[in-house]
């Protein structure tokens, strides 16, 4: 039950629990639950959806335990929204879905064989569960289900103490604690409700999920439990690829990424899933005077994220952690202590599809961080030399409608101290914008075309269907984009020359 109490440092994505007003070892109310008056319980501190008292009302009435459990009950605590309630039962599936049938509009029993019944009550999705004790294989990760015969039990098997919580919803409010996790939650804290070894051998996955929820929640790895995680980090190769992914994604999607990637790679989860991140660690010299380039990384990580403007970018935030892969691989000692990375950002696109399609990241996302990664060096150019029109343009043709990303990217990519180089770069990118906002109103440089299209370069040149009019339409395109419109006559004179010449 709960030993402790205190004050919980905000959460990364969520409010703060506030002062937790636990004074002894948790008690079990015997009033119904209601919502104001005095905190006498942590249960009083959750407030309970009309949705989850007719559950448990009907509960209640079929002779059943039911507790609201895990995610809900932690985030409640955390002043956290939860649009979805996990609850856990000592009915079996069966008599589950008998007494949440007259009370949902939609059930479902995709997960049945292991007590889950789902089902969408007062328009909230909650899932039920029978009380688990189960054991897993630990070769596939595949749980062994056994029924449990107690809450307790059903607590301890939970990824971590702070998941390992539950609230009576059948009209008592009792809230149960056995593990500490009220205590872990106001300090902030990351602990297993067993051992950690044990924990993450069952599944290893749950190691991933700790440095998500130091991304997500703000909160920090029990120094125990970190050396668990690096001493069975490799049990990662054990997981689907699907589920590191999505571990992975959530983990970027949270308040402070930086913070689950440095615990990923401190304890060498990174170095199974993510190995291109930790390669980044290197002495850039033999002098070590060249930028850290992962510390570089996680820096630019943190400016894209402020640059974000409508909600955490996935794309964006693949792009920055990755926009450097590629420089290990072609890293070149100069005389003078010189350091050269040419051509990484070729080098580092195909790494980056690399890694995101082995990760089974979806095509779009896959192509869209490649490009970003491509295009991110090609400003550099811009402020070298004097880019004309047409070397603008094809900047924006070729990012598309990653543009308004890549922008973003850019101008993170510079971490400089050096204040009058910072502020040269922001100067010179200012100008390229300025510059493509004005094209853009002369030409909508987004839908630039060639003069003329696959029909009308076919009548003229009366010919049919075939490789030769892509090749005269991209001829064409390549002439728009070095002279702007050529207008229909001079299209038509141009493709006739071009024709003459390769027909």
């Amino acid at each position: 039950m709960v030993t402790g109490g205190g004050r919980h440092r905000p959460g990364g994505a969520g409010g703060s629990v506030g002062t937790l007003a636990v004074r002894e070892p948790a008690r079990r109310s015997t009033e119904p639950h209601r919502k104001g008056g005095p905190v006498t319980s942590p249960a009083d501190l959750v407030p309970l959806p009309p949705a989850a008292l007719a559950l448990g009302r009907a509960f209640r009435d079929a002779g059943h335990e039911l507790h609201l459990v895990g995610g809900p009950v932690r985030d409640a605590l955390m002043g956290r929204r939860c649009e979805d309630l996990d609850f856990t039962t000592d009915a079996r599936p069966e008599e589950i879905l008998a007494v949440v049938g007259p009370l949902a509009s939609a059930t479902w029993t995709t997960g049945i064989e292991f007590g889950t019944v789902g089902a969408r009550v007062q328009g909230l999705m909650c899932e039920i569960t029978t009380f688990r004790a189960d054991r897993y294989d630990r070769v596939s990760r595949n749980p062994i289900v056994a029924w449990g015969s107690s809450l307790e039990d059903d607590l301890r098997r939970r990824d971590f103490t702070m998941n390992a919580m539950a609230v009576s919803v059948t009209g008592d409010a009792v809230f149960t604690d056995p593990y500490g996790g009220l205590a872990d939650l106001a300090r902030g804290v990351i602990r297993t409700p067993g051992t950690p070894e044990e924990s993450f051998a069952d599944d290893p996955l749950r190691m991933l999920r700790a440095a998500r929820f130091v991304s997500t929640l703000g909160v920090t790895v029990d120094p125990e439990v970190a050396t668990a995680m690096t001493a069975l980090s490799g049990q990662l190769e054990r997981i689907t690829a699907e589920r590191v992914q999505a571990e992975l994604n959530k983990l970027l999607l949270g308040a402070a990424p930086r913070a689950g990637l440095e615990v990923m790679v401190d304890t060498k989860l990174a170095d199974v899933v993510l190995p291109e991140l930790p390669a980044l660690r290197m002495a850039a010299d033999e002098h070590g005077q060249h930028k850290d380039v992962y510390a570089h990384t996680l820096q630019v990580l943190d400016q894209a994220i402020d640059l974000e403007d409508g909600g955490p970018d996935l794309v964006l935030r693949w792009a920055a952690l990755l926009h450097d892969v590629g420089k290990p691989a072609t890293r070149a000692f100069l005389p003078g202590g010189r350091v050269t990375f040419h051509h990484h950002e070729v080098v580092g696109a195909r790494i980056a599809r690399k890694r995101l399609k082995a990760l089974r990241c979806s095509k779009d996302l896959i192509e869209d961080v490649g490009q970003l990664v491509f295009l991110h060096l090609r400003f550099y150019g811009y402020r070298s030399s004097d880019w004309t029109d047409s070397a603008v343009r094809r900047y924006v043709v070729d990012a598309g409608p990653l543009l308004p990303r890549l922008h973003k990217l850019v101008r993170s990519d510079c971490t400089t101290r050096n204040q009058r180089k910072a502020a040269a770069l922001a100067g010179a990118y200012d100008t390229l914008e300025q510059r493509i906002a004005a094209l853009k109103e002369q030409e909508e440089l987004e839908a630039i075309r060639p003069d003329l299209d696959g029909n009308e370069i076919m009548t003229i040149l009366d010919i049919p269907p075939s490789r030769l009019v892509g090749a005269a339409y991209k001829h064409l395109l390549a002439l728009r984009m070095e002279h702007g419109p050529l207008g229909h006559d001079r299209a038509v004179e141009e493709l006739r020359s071009w024709y003459a010449q390769n027909s």
